[in-house]
């Protein structure tokens, strides 16, 4: 187990690139060329990668720095479904020791779905199955659906970040409240490393490394953010500028001159 999170962390701290949306939405921008993308995002200092098997089954292994770890991601559902709040497991332990990974990934939509029960079940038996085999298991923990008013309620994302915990996974990936206050909370009612989820694609740079620095800041593990990376016209140099921020404790300002200094111009 130990080995294995090291693999997928530095420091006790986590740049996880997600890259699972193939399955919910399609071959979207960013990743329609598999390997360019994981290239640029693992020589940028992406501590692992998230993807469904074949996803994976299909990456050339030299485009991985020796660095990078590898989190196969075992629940989806897709945007056509009747609820696409409803994740299914689709993989499972085999899977994982046969591709080799260094990680499993399940995600729990809480409070939005009626199988939300069936969801925490997967999770649970994962859970149990991870710790026997020493794997870390990333929960992906979402208040989101039909049901729910405020996604980003702080007291609801408090409580989906704990029952991850409570059914024993070893990371927590949450929404980011807004807040630096409420989410300093969140953080403190969670006996295991948060890192923060990206949402849907941010046009603002200044708001997204915002979000990143604040939450740092008030005791988040890091990141596991797919979009905001890997649909960024410069995939590599938004890794970097994370990096910066998660393993040298680069502020707002300071990271920005980073990213400032650094991007490519577009004409």
């Amino acid at each position: 187990m130990s080995f294995r999170m090291h693999h997928i962390c530095k420091g006790g701290r986590f740049l996880i690139v997600p890259m699972d949306h193939g399955f919910t939405i399609g071959p979207v921008t960013g990743l329609v060329d598999i390997n360019k993308t994981v290239e640029a995002v693992s020589s940028g200092g992406a501590t692992a990668i998230v993807g469904h098997k074949g996803f994976l089954q299909s990456i050339d292994p030299e485009v991985l720095e020796t660095t990078t770890g590898t989190i196969l991601h075992m629940s989806a559902s897709t945007c056509f479904g009747p609820d696409p709040n409803s994740k299914v497991l689709v993989a499972s332990l085999d899977d994982a020791f046969r591709l080799g990974v260094d990680g499993i990934s399940v995600h729990v939509n809480v409070g939005g779905s009626d199988d939300e029960p069936k969801m925490l079940s997967n999770l649970g038996q994962i859970a149990s199955e991870s710790q026997q085999y020493n794997i870390p298991l990333l929960a992906m923990m979402y208040v989101r659906g039909s049901n729910v008013k405020n996604s980003f309620d702080a007291k609801a994302i408090a409580h989906a970040a704990r029952i991850g915990a409570e059914l024993g996974a070893d990371i927590i990936k949450c929404s980011y409240t807004g807040d630096p206050g409420t989410f300093r909370d969140v953080v403190r009612g969670c006996p295991r490393p948060i890192v923060i989820a990206g949402g849907p694609k941010m046009d603002n740079f200044s708001e997204f490394i915002r979000m990143v620095c604040e939450a740092m800041e008030v005791g988040a593990a890091g990141v596991s953010i797919g979009r905001n990376v890997f649909q960024h016209d410069d995939p590599k140099l938004i890794t970097q500028t994370m990096a910066k921020i998660i393993f040298e404790n680069y502020g707002l300002q300071k990271a920005t001159s980073f990213y400032e200094s650094h991007v490519r111009k577009f004409v």
